[in-house]
């Protein structure tokens, strides 16, 4: 069969790299010690490491700009910042946390690391390109910090025309530089995993038998590829707009402000499933090894992330419904929002039937993903709401809207890291980590995320507008909560922080499978070797084959 045919899986081929000189016996975090070994490494291994100390300083800038803003919205009268420096903190969070933390947080890390290894093969399919994306990344990244440094940026994550293009008076251009770069470091992360996926699976791992962490990165990876192009052109086009009046998007000059916004969401609204969908991939492994169960409806999962690949490209315009667009397109914009929710429901359904009579085991990673479904349901269910247009005519641009991308976007896509993280820091460590104070971290980001984001639904409901940090008095009780909610979420933060880097040199080394998980990445030492098998890995015959997995079928009795 030719390679990336469904119905056959190509031999394990070894990448030309230089590394490959290295003995086979030695793990890859101490087959070299030198800095040069680190930073000019092809291991895709290190090179996730380099990017998750990168997302984790990121996360960290974010984190912080939050605190201040809730701080700022504690008392109604706006006397904490000025209106310039409050524009410039919400600005800096969004765009950190959004181009810098939550796009790349989980396939630059744990799709790197974990992508070969789940698929039998030594490395990416191109290793130098892998290291250059991290590089790309990082060179975007300053560009953004230097305008953050040389005063700031106060046109929200956004960058909304014409205010980018004519009215700030900000470092917009070196910010919409930085985050222009980091897209082509999502193209060639993307591009890297297509190929690997297609060309590089070990025998017998043909599509069907693929985990869904790597489902969902290809799925993940097709938006990279297909949607970032159109991101990349638009911040061109507002950079030399902003630079030469070339009259695209300003209406001084002839341009039109809304094409930018069907252009900045037409990628903004996938970019949304960049983010989602590789938590999804990571619950979909977490929920089966703690539940010791058969994932259900496995080929229904893997179709549903294909699905919301491809459908999430046709609903940008229910972002736009005040914006003065037709009333048949915005009709046509929430149908198509509504089934967007339909693969997401499949996803849902299937992990509460794998828990389902399951043998759980409530480890800090399962809590994490309990955690993670609870909130990604009443997220998307507010969803729902905003795809409604009336509604959306009263919540838009408040509050509402606030937590319900923060109910996707945290309590999605964070919770599903952090579960990601537990769940394989033996495998990437070879060490264990203190198992109660993860349950306690676990426990207090969810109190801490609730307590912060669910008053916002309520604030957004009465017409609390955002990104404004003067408001009617009556809404400062629900604004000291929100606030106080960040605290327990920020001290919630902080321990994984400790514990973690603690367990790296106090830990209990693990063992190759601490979870009794299913696995080609399970089969290899912790931590793995340079270059990941030692010989030739076939791949099981049946993904997820756990003990409870005869009682689906009924070829068991219970």
């Amino acid at each position: 069969m030719t390679s990336g045919t469904i119905t056959d899986g190509p031999a394990l081929r070894e990448p030309h790299t230089p590394d490959s000189r290295l003995g086979h016996g030695a793990d890859y975090l101490h087959a070299e010690h030198t800095l040069r070994s680190w930073f000019f490494t092809t291991d895709h291994k290190r090179i996730a490491l380099l990017y998750l100390a990168s997302i984790t300083a990121f996360f960290v800038i974010g984190a912080v700009t939050a605190g201040l803003v809730r701080l700022a919205l504690v008392v109604p009268d706006g006397q904490v910042f000025t209106n310039d420096t409050y524009n410039k903190l919400f600005t800096i969070h969004g765009v950190v946390m959004v181009w810098f933390f939550l796009i790349p947080s989980i396939p630059a890390t744990f799709g790197n690391f974990l992508i070969p290894l789940m698929i039998g093969a030594r490395d990416l399919a191109f290793p130098k390109l892998n290291l250059a994306s991290w590089y790309v990344f990082m060179t975007g990244a300053l560009f953004t910090l230097a305008s953050v440094v040389l005063g700031g940026v106060d046109t929200g994550w956004t960058f909304y025309t014409p205010l980018s293009t004519a009215f700030s008076n900000t470092w917009v251009v070196p910010a919409l530089i930085g985050v222009t770069i980091v897209g082509f470091s999502s193209i060639l992360t993307g591009l890297n995993f297509v190929v690997t996926i297609h060309t590089m699976r070990a025998p017998g791992m043909t599509w069907f038998r693929l985990p869904i962490f790597v489902w969902t990165h290809y799925a993940t990876s097709l938006i990279f590829l297909l949607a970032t192009p159109v991101i990349t052109v638009a911040l061109i086009l507002l950079i030399a707009e902003r630079a030469f009046h070339i009259g695209v998007f300003d209406p001084a000059y002839g341009g039109d402000p809304v094409l930018f916004q069907h252009l900045f969401w037409f990628y903004s609204h996938p970019a949304v499933y960049i983010m989602v969908l590789p938590g999804m991939g990571v619950i979909s492994e977490i929920v089966p090894a703690f539940a010791q169960k058969k994932l259900f409806g496995y080929k229904f999962v893997a179709y549903a992330a294909i699905g919301l690949a491809s459908v999430t490209f046709f609903v940008w315009g229910h972002h736009m419904f005040v914006n003065g667009q037709s009333d048949f397109a915005s009709v046509a914009f929430s149908v198509l929002s509504f089934a967007v929710a339909v693969p997401s429901a499949v996803k849902v359904y299937n992990w509460t039937a794998t828990i389902h009579k399951g043998s759980l085991k409530l480890d800090t990673p399962m809590l994490y993903a309990m955690g993670y479904i609870g909130l990604f349901v009443l997220g998307g269910l507010t969803g729902l709401y905003l795809a409604t247009l009336a509604i959306n005519q009263h919540v838009h641009a408040t509050y509402f809207v606030v937590a319900h991308f923060h109910y996707i976007m945290v309590g999605g896509t964070v919770l599903a890291f952090l579960g990601g993280l537990h769940f394989w820091w033996p495998k990437i460590t070879g060490r264990m980590y203190i198992e109660a104070w993860g349950r306690i971290s676990a426990f207090l980001i969810f109190i801490g995320f609730n307590v912060t984001f669910f008053p916002q639904f309520i604030l957004g409901y009465l017409g609390m507008p955002r990104r404004y940090h003067v408001y009617p008095p009556e809404f400062q009780f629900l604004n000291i909560l929100s606030s106080a909610g960040s605290t327990i979420l920020a001290v919630g933060y902080l321990f994984p922080m400790v514990y973690l880097v603690y367990s790296i040199w106090f830990g209990k080394r693990a063992p190759a499978n601490p979870w009794d998980a299913k696995g080609l990445e399970w089969t290899v030492p912790s931590p793995p070797p340079a270059h990941n098998f030692l010989t030739e890995p076939v791949a099981p015959k049946v993904p997820y084959d756990y003990p409870l997995q005869a009682q689906e079928t009924g070829r068991q009795h219970s």
